[in-house]
């Protein structure tokens, strides 16, 4: 190795240069810092010291620049700093892993047990590597870049997505990054728009109780590595290019991209965590604690990051355009987002500077940026989530859509409030487009076929006796726990799964479907599959003909959506009531109706809704009629002068409930059965297009 130079304060990380690599390191309460340079990922000894001494040091930063090294090169920080009453960051028996690091080495070798106390961890540490940082080739793969109104999200697991007995995908390349490649023409033919990827950070699968592995990946190591078990093969400078190749066969597809981002916690834990990067670097920097050094916790996993100041916020935005800008990435979803609103002592901020420094970088301001609007310490903010680009998983659209069908009572006012936009969360009005992500399911809880057959959550294969996982599910198994051979549970099951989907693709709002829902995967009633990574947690690839059923109806449900969007779009003015404005080009009308026309039912024992959409030149283009209760309803229809089409009706049989060539509807009335949905369309809206 060459001569050692003082080197950059950027970029930060390790970036190659014309004479070797600049390292630089954010630490700004350390006194002294060496980098270590190893010949292999595995290797038990550095090959070389280099200290770096105050002259080193520019503000909070730490940077060297040393020749004869260069791509490839693996590496490791040791940081020396005061241990004050109160504080447990500094650790110089722990090697620490660069936060910036682009691809991370050593797995073969690493303890994490080894990384907690005070017994050296050099022989079991991650060490990054030196990688490329070349720009993602957006003249080969442009970003699709679906509007919102368009968009249908469908959230899976790379890990678990290609794998699976019938899988398509070479058995060699299962569960890799590559192998969801030879996926996509499944995500195409099902009509999606956009795929929402659990974490691909890298996580540390060791972040679990004993016997078991972090499955999920909601334990990040590194917030730049994409996660080394989602690989094929085992060279860390090509992960990053099998990323590319994923994204540009995705944009190639017209697919977007979203990743599930952890910027709220790290797999570092509480005080008694191990200590891997981040802590060992500025633990008073990174997380939230209180004057004695006591860790806050919103996220439930031990710490909380402080994202409100000002170099962790610097830290997370250079994740953002390493995914956006280098790898391709068209989005991010935020898990337990409105946690990196909270100021200093947990405070909730107004305005939170993280979001503010999101929405003003020109770089990013062509994502789709998704968040949960809750954490762990009670903080819920759908409507007014404090940052104006980014959209919010509905929680009130799941649990009301699911207690509607699921015939709890006080449930058809809000079940309208769902099927209008969510007026009564945003301010009187239809949720502005792309700020209301309404879903059902998510890898978070019961599957969608689980949701209508198990009433109790069943996790005891999670090895906690069942004491984790939610246990308030709005589930029903309609008669019987779990499968069972009973031809009226079944055919009630099969209506159910199509009343909800029914219901969620026909609201204003962006749609996300969970992987495997569209073929009744389940997961056996667990509803908190986060260490289960085997066929439980994977998808499901041996349909039978029920679940190819579902699948053309979600098919042809998403083709519909396409279709319709433009009645479905919240920011197209909808008057309540039966008055037109008529100076208002394309203006709408809702009204709604009870059995009768016009006359709602919004009483707490109600369990039947309809409404329709109408427009001044056309009258009426929409009818659906929703009935939730245990005996067939006959609803009056009003009338359609260009004549109306039976879409939808859940209580026929497959293929004949959302038929590719729907029939007319002559009669004055429809009879919609017990736990049915029935949808009109007038005829002019598809002009005989086959969905």
């Amino acid at each position: 190795m060459g001569s050692i130079h003082l080197g950059q304060p950027w970029p930060l990380g390790a970036s190659a240069t014309a004479r070797g690599v600049n390292f630089s390191l954010v630490a700004p309460a350390a006194t002294r810092v060496e980098l270590l340079l190893f010949a292999q990922g595995n290797a038990p000894e550095p090959e070389q010291v280099v200290e770096l001494d105050s002259s080193h040091r520019s503000g909070d930063l730490w940077h060297v620049e040393v020749e004869g090294v260069g791509i490839g090169c693996c590496y490791a920080y040791r940081v020396f700093g005061p241990l004050q009453p109160g504080r447990h960051g500094f650790n110089p028996s722990k090697l620490l892993l660069d936060p910036c690091a682009r691809a991370i080495t050593g797995w073969d070798v690493y303890k994490r047990a080894e990384a907690v106390g005070a017994i050296p961890n050099t022989a079991s540490c991650l060490k990054g590597v030196v990688t490329e940082r070349d720009r993602f080739d957006f003249s080969a793969a442009p970003r699709p870049r679906h509007n919102w109104q368009r968009t249908v999200i469908y959230e899976l697991h790379v890990g678990g997505f290609s794998r699976g007995t019938g899988s398509p995908v070479s058995p060699d390349k299962q569960g890799t990054y590559l192998g969801l490649i030879e996926a996509i023409p499944y995500l195409k033919e099902l009509g999606i728009t956009t795929v929402e990827l659990l974490p691909v950070m890298a996580f540390d699968p060791h972040d679990a109780p004993a016997g078991r592995l972090n499955y999920w990946g909601y334990s990040p190591i590194s917030w730049m590595a994409p996660h080394q078990a989602y690989q094929h093969g085992n060279d860390p400078l090509q992960i990053r290019q099998q990323v590319r190749a994923l994204v540009t066969a995705c944009h190639h597809a017209g697919l977007e991209v979203l990743v599930d981002v952890v910027y709220n916690h790290t797999c570092e834990g509480n005080q008694a965590g191990p200590t891997l990067s981040w802590r060992g670097l500025d633990d008073r920097l990174y997380y939230h604690q209180n004057a004695k050094g006591d860790y806050l916790d919103v996220s439930g996993c031990g710490n909380s990051i402080a994202a409100n100041r000002p170099l962790v916020r610097r830290l997370i935005l250079e994740s953002m355009r390493c995914w956006a800008l280098e790898l391709g990435v068209d989005g991010f979803r935020f898990d337990l987002g409105i946690a990196l609103s909270r100021g200093d002592e947990l405070a909730p901020l107004d305005n939170p500077p993280l979001f503010e420094d999101i929405e003003a970088d020109p770089e990013l301001a062509d994502l789709k940026l998704v968040s949960e609007p809750w954490d762990c310490g009670g903080l819920y903010r759908l409507a007014d989530f404090p940052a104006k680009r980014i959209g919010a998983w509905n929680g009130r659209f799941r649990d009301d859509v699911r207690r509607f069908w699921k015939g709890d009572e006080k449930c058809c006012w809000a079940m309208g409030q769902r099927l209008s936009g969510n007026p009564d969360l945003f301010g009187n009005h239809p949720a502005p487009l792309g700020r209301s992500i309404c879903f059902l399911t998510a890898h978070d809880g019961f599957t969608l076929a689980d949701l209508v057959s198990y009433s109790q959550k069943h996790n005891l294969a999670n090895g906690e006796e069942n004491r984790d996982g939610d246990n308030h599910n709005n589930s029903w198994n309609h008669g019987a726990e779990g499968p069972c051979n009973d031809p009226a549970i079944n055919a009630l099951r099969e209506r159910q799964l199509r009343n909800l989907l029914s219901s969620l693709l026909l609201a204003p709002g962006v749609p996300m479907l969970l992987m495997g829902d569209e073929v009744r995967r389940s997961q056996g009633g667990n509803n908190n599959a986060w260490c289960q990574d085997n066929p439980l947690g994977w998808m499901h690839w041996q349909p039978n003909d029920d679940d190819r059923a579902l699948r053309q109806f979600v098919q042809r449900l998403i083709a519909l959506r396409h279709h319709l969007c433009g009645l479905l779009n919240p920011e197209v003015p909808h008057a309540e009531g039966t008055q037109l404005r008529l100076d208002i080009p394309g203006h709408l009308s809702r009204e709604w109706h009870g059995i009768e026309l016009g006359q709602p039912d919004w009483a707490s024992w109600s369990h039947t809704l309809a409404w329709s959409l109408s427009d001044h030149r056309h009258g009426p283009l929409l009818w659906a009629g929703l009935n939730a209760y245990v005996t067939p309803m006959d609803f009056q229809l009003p009338a359609c002068p260009a004549g109306w089409l039976r879409v939808i009706d859940t209580s026929l049989p497959a293929g004949q409930d959302l038929p590719a060539q729907p029939e007319s509807w002559t009669a004055t009335s429809a009879p919609v059965a017990s736990n049915s949905l029935m949808l009109l369309v007038a005829a002019p809206l598809l002009n005989g297009h086959p969905l």
